[in-house]
């Protein structure tokens, strides 16, 4: 049996009824509501203002029905609602930037996975805690600005989508930045970028075996980056900067990649490492999570971040992956959600999989 992340008290308003899948009309909305729909769940969209009309060009993924408040921060006033449609929420990355992690997680509704993760993954130094303490290896962290030898970028806290990220090649550079926010001075590795979706399970009898559960691999993607994916086409970033335009890394978009089939267990190892730990440190980071990292001409995977929830990429694959598809046919992360929560519901095990 895994640990138990809910209490009897926040399972109480899903006794004899069949949940219904609920979450923010955003991010990764639509493949979780139509991963719902398929594995048999009530759908319910929480939007801010009158219901987003682009759903109903996608019937399969239009939520049954629509929770509006005037804004996000209002949510938590309507968790008597939540509670009262039997809503599980999954939580995603827009949800919890927006309404933000502190009240999300005060939030007395069933969420699938454990909440307790966001406290780890919204702090960039207790994230990096989490990982290096796993065995993982991670680029330099700087705390000196003079020890900083090398090109560096500069990140803030939270999922902001790459806003307001800087980029220095020296130490010189790093000069211009004028923070906004709590932020780290990371190294920059030069190599290839990997967004890995996994997802790990604590009631699985079958797959990639953990010490608890067990670990599936369910797509792959990299990023679409404005407007550093397209800057070099104007010259030299120095003479760019001269000029007044520097480089941004505002995500846009998304695009899928596959990793050489060889480097598949390295991944797997590194994964189930953080899954490992975070068992230990925080009673474990159930469901869906991305291993966000740079594989170098060495072969060497140096993971810069974790998002410990459904992230933007897994997109691309709401009919599924050349990964997920070796799964089960038409897997999708918003459906393997839904049917995590179908297994656990029939297993009686609601209590390891929500919190």
């Amino acid at each position: 049996m895994g640990i138990p992340l809910a209490s009897e008290a926040r399972l109480a308003s899903l006794q004899g009824r069949i949940p219904t899948i609920a979450t923010l009309c955003s991010h990764s909305s639509l493949q979780i509501f139509h991963g719902a729909r398929v594995e048999g769940f009530p759908t319910l969209g929480l939007c801010v203002g009158p219901p987003p009309k682009f759903y109903d060009a996608f019937p399969l993924a239009r939520p049954d029905q629509f929770l509006s408040v005037p804004t996000v921060k209002d949510l938590p006033g309507a968790t008597q609602r939540l509670r009262d449609a039997g809503a599980i929420i999954v939580p995603h990355g827009s949800f919890v930037e927006y309404l933000g992690p502190e009240a999300f997680s005060a939030m007395d509704v069933p969420v699938f996975g454990n909440r307790a993760v966001l406290g780890w993954e919204s702090d960039r130094r207790k994230e990096r805690d989490w990982l290096e303490s796993a065995g993982v290896r991670m680029p330099k962290l700087y705390e000196d600005p003079n020890e900083i030898t090398g090109p560096v970028i500069v990140k803030y806290y939270g999922a902001k989508g790459g806003k307001g990220f800087f980029l220095a090649k020296n130490r010189e550079a790093l000069a211009d930045f004028r923070p906004t926010g709590p932020y780290v001075i990371q190294e920059y590795v030069l190599g290839t970028r990997y967004y890995m979706h996994f997802f790990y399970s604590p009631i699985a009898d079958g797959g990639y075996r953990l010490r608890h559960g067990a670990l599936e691999l369910l797509g792959m993607d990299r990023r679409d980056e404005a407007n550093i994916d397209e800057l070099y086409k104007l010259g030299a970033q120095e003479e760019l900067i001269r000029a007044g335009i520097r480089p941004t890394f505002v995500v846009t978009g998304n695009v899928p990649v596959i990793l050489r089939e060889s480097l598949l267990p390295r991944a797997f190892e590194i994964a189930a490492k953080i899954i490992d730990r975070s068992v230990e440190l925080f009673g474990g980071m159930v469901g869906p999570f991305c291993l966000e990292g740079i594989m170098t001409e060495d072969f060497e995977f140096k993971v810069f971040e974790i998002s410990s929830r459904i992230v933007a990429g897994t997109n691309l694959f709401i009919s599924g992956s050349p990964y997920s598809d070796l799964v089960a046919p038409g897997l999708s992360t918003g459906r393997r959600i839904a049917r995590e929560v179908a297994q656990a519901r029939a297993q009686n095990r609601l209590a390891e999989v929500l919190s």
